[in-house]
């Protein structure tokens, strides 16, 4: 009994430490202003951002080069900034809304998958565009991370299922979630309605049903 105790408190403290892991922000600094001829890793990250958005279609470099501007006017242009292809604050704020960068791809698509592996595809796009959804709304939290370790706001993560390894189709359906494919009509919930026992859930609008998913706004 002591041994199946102790490895319960081990499993949970490894659990802990995972989270906190994941949760940990990237970098405390504000992103830099970007312009032509700007050399560094916040490039690469501004490509990442702008490629799982459409914009950008070369390799990522440290380099911002006239394809990296390109980019960033045509984002510009689309959000309603002024394009003069520099990185500013009003890009990054708006691009951080819409985007995500390496580290939180990989947090969408692990969402994806411990929630919605058995769901058909479109299914597993519409758990990831819930959850940007979420990040683009004032109800909810400002970062990625936020979102999904929101208390009670995911089962995955409340049962560790959040840690499985996600398969391809999970970072694909996290890519389009990303680039505004959104089947759920601007859900900001989803439930099964087979196991739901929140009785607040069924309040909510339904906007659609996607496999064994029932969206609401």
């Amino acid at each position: 009994m002591f041994k199946q105790k102790k490895m319960a408190a081990l499993a949970f403290a490894m659990l802990v430490t995972g989270v906190l892991a994941e949760q940990a922000p990237v970098s405390a600094a504000a992103a830099p202003v970007l312009k032509q001829g700007s050399q560094s890793n916040d490039v690469a990250d501004l490509q990442f951002r702008l490629q799982t958005l459409g914009y950008y279609k070369d390799t990522i470099t440290t380099k911002y080069g006239m394809t990296t501007r390109s980019a960033v006017v045509n984002f510009q242009k689309a959000n309603g900034l002024k394009a003069d292809g520099i990185a500013g604050p009003q890009t990054w704020a708006k691009l951080k809304k819409l985007s995500v960068n390496k580290p939180e791809l990989s947090k969408l698509a692990r969402i994806i998958y411990s929630e919605a592996r058995g769901e058909v595809y479109k299914g597993q796009v519409a758990v990831g565009a819930v959850v940007m959804n979420r990040l683009k709304s004032p109800l909810f939290p400002k970062t990625l991370s936020d979102v999904i370790f929101e208390p009670y706001a995911f089962t995955a993560v409340a049962d560790g299922q959040y840690w499985l390894i996600p398969n391809n189709s999970a970072f694909l359906a996290a890519k389009d979630a990303v680039r505004g494919w959104d089947p759920t009509k601007n859900a900001l919930y989803y439930y099964n309605p087979t196991t739901a026992k929140s009785k607040w859930i069924l309040t909510r609008t339904v906007t659609t049903k996607i496999g064994s998913h029932v969206f609401a706004i």
